[in-house]
């Protein structure tokens, strides 16, 4: 596979040269920036300072742009110290010093279009064949050039196959990195466990008897041994999704909910605690997958840039895909921009299984 190459603004032209410096204005509190501070977007971004213009490496859409040590970090509000330099300017093409960088990626500034055409927007006909012809060629790529990042709602833990399948992807070096809530994790173990997921047997669907016990019982007895992994060796679960990921070593952040039953002992109750931690695997993604989970798609959504820079500075694109058998859920993600997020339309147990098959960890 070869990736999209990024073409850098020519900032010898006049309107670069003739810009002026960024003005960068102290924060007056902790967690509160300046007036007319300047929010990031999911493009590259770059801020002229002593006559160089400096693209922001680590960025986050609706935060603010701090300069630190001659580089540009990338800051929530919540984390902003009393005195950091926070870029300050509403403009984004160089009017201020900023310039937003929506084009590098070969997207065209203006793409030539029938003014009127039939099946231009995403929905439960749009066909994605293509899409998903491409996401196999970006999962092998991945596999060992990026960071493949899977968001997951709770939806997988319900079906056998698809608990199957996603222990395969793991196991087969597709997953870098997991985030989800306790109730993927809790019905997911529920599952290797007892068989069943909220009480129903993963394979028939057919509920147990007082099967509305068996996700509070797997959480008890987890809490009982203190942590997953040691309920894992001492209950001999050998299968799933969260045995997958201790098994091959793999992170997974688990971010709490009011809603939450329990909660499995891993998961994070503090909710800006929790997003740093996701945050902190998002950094590195360079393929997202967001599938079955509206709040967990769109916070991860609004954590990832449509752009990576990797340790040799090269800026590459960052795949994004939203899988949602609601059209709702999709599109809110796509309207990021056309980089950023791609959405597939499906049944996510559906979508996981054919995955499987396609990247041959079916079997395993």
């Amino acid at each position: 596979m070869k990736l999209r190459e990024y073409t850098a603004p020519d900032f010898t032209e006049a309107g670069f040269v003739e810009a002026p410096d960024a003005v960068f204005e102290p924060a007056p509190f902790d967690g509160v920036a300046p007036e007319n501070f300047h929010a990031m977007s999911i493009f590259p971004e770059y801020f002229k300072v002593d006559g160089k213009w400096l693209l922001a490496e680590e960025s986050r859409m609706d935060c603010v742009p701090v300069l630190r040590d001659g580089k540009i970090h990338v800051v929530e509000f919540r984390n902003l110290n009393k005195g950091d330099m926070v870029a300050v300017g509403r403009t984004e093409n160089g009017e201020d010093g900023i310039y937003v960088y929506p084009y590098g990626f070969s997207e065209g500034k203006a793409i030539e279009k029938d003014v009127f055409a039939f099946r231009t927007s995403r929905s439960r006909e749009t066909a994605f064949s293509v899409d998903y012809d491409e996401l196999y060629e970006v999962l092998r790529y991945e596999k060992d050039h990026g960071k493949i990042v899977w968001v997951m709602g709770p939806a997988f833990a319900f079906d056998h196959d698809a608990r199957r399948a996603f222990q395969g992807i793991v196991e087969g070096g597709y997953v870098h990195a997991l985030l989800a809530g306790n109730a993927l994790a809790a019905h997911d173990l529920e599952g290797a466990y007892l068989k069943t997921a909220l009480g129903q047997n993963i394979y028939t669907q057919e509920s147990v008897h007082n099967g509305h016990y068996n996700h509070l019982e797997t959480i008890n007895r987890v809490r009982y041994h203190g942590t997953v992994a040691k309920f894992l060796e001492e209950e001999h679960v050998d299968n799933g999704i969260i045995y997958a990921c201790e098994k091959m070593g793999i992170p997974y952040v688990l971010g709490g909910s009011i809603r939450d039953d329990g909660p499995l002992p891993p998961v994070f109750g503090d909710v800006y605690e929790a997003q740093d931690r996701m945050r902190d695997e998002v950094r590195g993604a360079t393929t997202v997958i967001c599938m079955a989970t509206m709040l967990h798609s769109i916070a991860v959504g609004n954590m990832t840039p449509s752009y990576r820079v990797l340790e040799d500075g090269t800026v590459r694109q960052v795949y994004f895909y939203c899988v949602d058998i609601s059209e709702f859920t999709v599109n809110k993600l796509a309207d990021r921009g056309s980089l950023s997020a791609k959405g597939i339309i499906t049944n996510v147990q559906d979508f996981i299984v054919h995955l499987s098959k396609a990247l041959g960890t079916w079997e395993q």
